[in-house]
C-alpha cells in the first residue's frame, strides 16, 4: 500500500471517538509498521508535562528503554527544541544519537503543532540505509496534522 493509499485509514483511525487516545494512536503505529516496508518502529512521544523532556506514547516496534528522552538529546530531542522535521539518512553519521538499536540505520521525527506550540512527535526508525523520501515527510506532516486535530 503506498503513503496516499494510507491517508484515508488514518482518517478513519482519528475520527474513532469511540476508542481512547491512546488506542488511536496505537492503531496508527500498528497500520504504519505493517503497510510501509521501511518503518520498522513507530511510535510517539509527547512533552512530559511542564518538564523539558518527551515521553514515550504508543509504539510498535523492539522493545525501547529510552522512556524518558531529555530535550535536545538524540533526534527526538533535538526536534523537541528546533520544531523542524529531522530526517536522518545515516543514524551513524550523527553525534547526538540515541541508538535503540544496532539494526537502526535511518530515522525521520515530525513535530505535532496545537497552535503553533510543539506538543510531541512521530517517530520513525528504519533498518534500511536512507529510505525516506520527501513524501514520507509530506505524509507524515499529514498524520501529525492528524493526530493534532484529535486533541484540539
Amino acid at each position: 500500500m503506498n503513503l496516499e493509499e494510507l491517508k484515508p485509514i488514518i482518517k478513519s483511525i482519528t475520527a474513532k471517538n469511540n476508542f481512547t487516545f491512546h488506542e488511536r494512536l496505537m492503531q496508527i503505529c500498528e497500520l504504519l509498521e505493517s503497510n510501509v516496508l521501511y518503518y520498522n518502529w513507530v511510535g510517539f512521544y509527547f512533552k512530559n508535562g511542564n518538564k523539558n523532556e518527551l515521553k514515550l506514547g504508543p509504539y510498535v516496534g523492539e522493545p525501547t528503554d529510552h522512556i524518558i528522552i531529555p530535550f535536545g538529546k538524540g533526534i527526538c530531542g533535538q526536534v523537541a527544541v528546533s520544531n523542524e522535521n529531522f530526517v536522518v539518512p545515516d543514524v551513524s553519521a550523527q553525534d547526538n544519537y540515541i541508538a535503540c538499536s544496532i539494526t537502526v540505520k535511518a530515522e525521520i521525527v515530525i513535530p505535532i503543532f496545537i497552535n503553533g506550540k510543539n506538543i510531541g512527535q512521530i517517530d520513525i526508525d528504519s533498518n534500511t540505509p536512507d529510505p525516506f523520501t520527501e513524501a514520507d515527510e509530506q505524509f507524515l506532516e499529514f498524520v501529525c496534522l492528524e493526530v493534532a486535530a484529535m486533541l484540539s
